[in-house]
């Protein structure tokens, strides 16, 4: 078996190889998100061709969505345990298999199965490994990096959505998920581009490292049967999964995720019924096909120019509240949306509702990462991810429910943009709580003793006066040594 070659780092390189990640990952971007938002261009087809009804059809994008973020952390492990490049590629291969063997379906039950199953889970094995790989290779320009690489989603979007309308009208649904299947093989050449990199976050991390390098050989020195090996191997898989899930302890991680629940309610409706809502206003086919496109090129803006103001000094330490007034907004455009009902008014609420779309997509990883550090990165993507799953399973189905029992999608937007207000809303009252804890801290070291310091990492303060103790009563004892030998 050939051994990977991994690059240890003392810090991120910002740069090398670091934009061929970059490359690999815009790449997968365009295979994975951009594929699974095309989908929606045959949910016409599919719902004509089955004779079914909104709800049983939605079902198809939805298992996808699902699948992707339901099993992030899975994707997660693979890279871990084996590499990130054997994890994408092997992704890679079920999710082609997934769109070909979807090509010959008889029902939709078939589909659930192949395009949503076998294909999700192929790209949840390719979409967080390389994400997290980005985020091990920069920096002091991560924002912009995820910015490049985000913007996949929003380019493929743009390119593949009249492509795949114009595979449609050629070669059927059957023949445009075949080539799709083909297309999705591209992620193996992706994964090939991840070379593994090792960053050591602080001095503390060789240390530890040769003391578990100590305590490997003391092992191998001990019987393989032994209760010292036993009791060593539990030890160290205690060990390794607390500091690879310990974030999940976090409050600002906790608080994270509970918003991004409702993000993700909020945002997966949108890709499956903008192209239906679009034609029950009397849009034609390839105008709603172009709406989707727009979508994309506008995503694209958003996900290179949010990265690069974030990057800039004025903004740097403003990406938590970017972050926030990017999804409030494509809240706000989800609750106008009703009131467009033509092709010139769907123009601008595309390329505002996909701008915003772009930024705060280009923003989570940086959140996150900001939260949990580099170091537990991917296994955080994969966390903030699966979270993602339940809402994309029922989000376009219950807004489908909505359409069929109403006659109208009103009740499906408003529902949705609500939600996203509200994840904001959450999130900005959590950070405002926060600040207010912060401040208190100075007034309870004045009031308390001088030498009494209060030291806080944002969620704990607590005291070192018995340390600055123990530093004084050492120091006074050096000194009167040395006075005695004089």
């Amino acid at each position: 078996m050939t051994k990977i070659t991994r690059v240890v780092s003392a810090s991120p390189p910002d740069g090398g190889w670091g934009w061929m990640i970059v490359a690999g990952c815009f790449l997968v971007t365009i295979c994975t998100r951009a594929v699974t938002r095309c989908i929606s261009i045959f949910f016409v087809e599919f719902q004509t061709y089955f004779a079914q009804d909104y709800s049983q059809t939605a079902w198809i994008h939805s298992i996808v969505d699902c699948m992707t973020m339901l099993c992030a952390p899975l994707g997660s492990v693979v890279s871990n345990q084996l590499s990130c490049q054997a994890g994408i590629m092997l992704g890679g291969l079920l999710a082609s298999t997934g769109f070909i063997l979807g090509s010959f379906a008889t029902s939709l039950k078939h589909l659930y199965l192949s395009l949503g199953v076998l294909t999700g889970l192929g790209f949840a094995l390719c979409y967080s490994p390389a994400i997290a790989m980005v985020g091990k290779y920069f920096s002091r320009r991560k924002a912009l990096a995820y910015g490049i690489a985000m913007s996949g989603s929003g380019i493929g979007t743009f390119i593949l959505a009249p492509v795949v309308q114009l595979l449609i009208e050629q070669f059927s649904w059957r023949g445009a998920l075949l080539i799709l299947g083909g297309f999705v093989l591209n992620l193996c050449v992706c994964g090939a581009l991840m070379r593994p990199i090792t960053v050591q976050e602080d001095r503390s991390v060789p240390e530890k490292n040769h003391d578990r390098e100590s305590q490997k050989e003391d092992c191998k020195q001990a019987s393989p049967y032994s209760p010292l090996t036993k009791e060593w191997t539990e030890t160290r898989l205690c060990c390794s999964w607390q500091q690879e899930y310990g974030f999940l302890l976090m409050s600002d991680f906790v608080v994270l995720a509970v918003s991004v629940l409702f993000m993700a309610y909020g945002c997966s409706p949108l890709f499956v019924y903008l192209v239906p809502y679009a034609l029950s206003v009397g849009v034609s086919h390839h105008q709603a096909a172009f709406l989707m496109s727009i979508l994309g090129v506008i995503d694209i803006v958003g996900n290179i120019t949010f990265g690069w103001l974030t990057d800039r000094r004025c903004l740097k330490n403003y990406r938590y509240g970017c972050y926030l007034f990017a999804v409030a907004l494509d809240g706000l455009c989800y609750l106008c949306l009703p009131m467009l009902q033509s092709f010139p008014l769907l123009v601008p609420f595309s390329c505002t509702f996909g701008y915003f779309d772009g930024a705060y997509v280009t923003l989570i990883p940086v959140v996150t990462a900001e939260i949990v550090g580099t170091t537990s990165l991917s296994s955080a993507l994969g966390v903030v991810y699966f979270l993602h799953a339940v809402p994309y399973l029922v989000s376009p189905p219950i807004a489908g429910w909505l359409v069929d029992t109403t006659g109208s999608y009103t009740a499906a937007f408003l529902l949705c943009g609500f939600a996203m207000i509200f994840s904001s809303i959450l999130l900005g009252f959590a950070r405002i709580v926060k600040r207010m804890k912060r401040t208190q801290v100075p007034f309870l070291a004045k009031d308390s003793d001088p030498k009494l310091h209060l030291w806080t990492n944002g969620s704990v303060a607590y005291s070192v006066a018995r340390e600055l103790d123990q530093k004084d009563e050492e120091s006074l004892a050096k000194a009167r040594t040395g006075c005695n030998l004089t």
